[in-house]
């Protein structure tokens, strides 16, 4: 089911997802919609992108890509949310699988190399696809993985 741009209660597909549209990505892991009139914040589930809008730290290696990447893709397209064990985070930030059609989004940051995992029990419904999917994009020096070895290298 789509939603059209004015509409703002998301609706409940077949398989059990919500299809919500994207408002505005805040960075390569986070974005916003809106769910039953309320702006709420959707934080990815098992994925980190590097920091670029974190208060008093510098834009990290690859973050602007990762960023352009999800906002490109996501940014005022209708998704599907899927939840796992924990619908929200200590930020009160709503935690979600996001489905792009048949394509798990989370899945797609970290095999082209945008995200590495980033596993917090007990939502870890798809956590040995997203470690496949790393060492398959870091043996390919895909995105961050790339320089990232040098890249932190310098930083000890």
């Amino acid at each position: 089911m789509i939603l059209s741009g004015c509409q703002s209660k998301s609706a409940s597909t077949h398989n059990g997802r919500e299809s919500v549209k994207v408002e505005r990505v805040v960075d390569g892991d986070t974005f916003e919609i809106k769910l039953d009139g309320k702006k709420e914040k959707v934080r990815l589930i098992g994925v980190d992108t590097p920091e670029t809008k974190k208060p008093n730290t510098p834009v990290m290696f690859y973050g602007k890509e990762a960023s352009d990447f999800t906002k490109k893709r996501l940014e005022n397209k209708t998704v599907e949310l899927e939840w796992d064990v924990e619908r929200k985070d200590r930020y009160d930030r709503l935690l979600a699988y996001v489905w792009i059609d048949d394509e798990l989004y989370n899945r797609t940051l970290i095999s082209e190399g945008y995200a590495r995992i980033a596993t917090f029990p007990p939502n870890v419904k798809y956590v040995d696809l997203f470690k496949k999917d790393q060492e398959e994009a870091r043996k390919k020096q895909k995105g961050l993985w790339k320089d990232y070895d040098s890249a932190f290298e310098k930083k000890k």
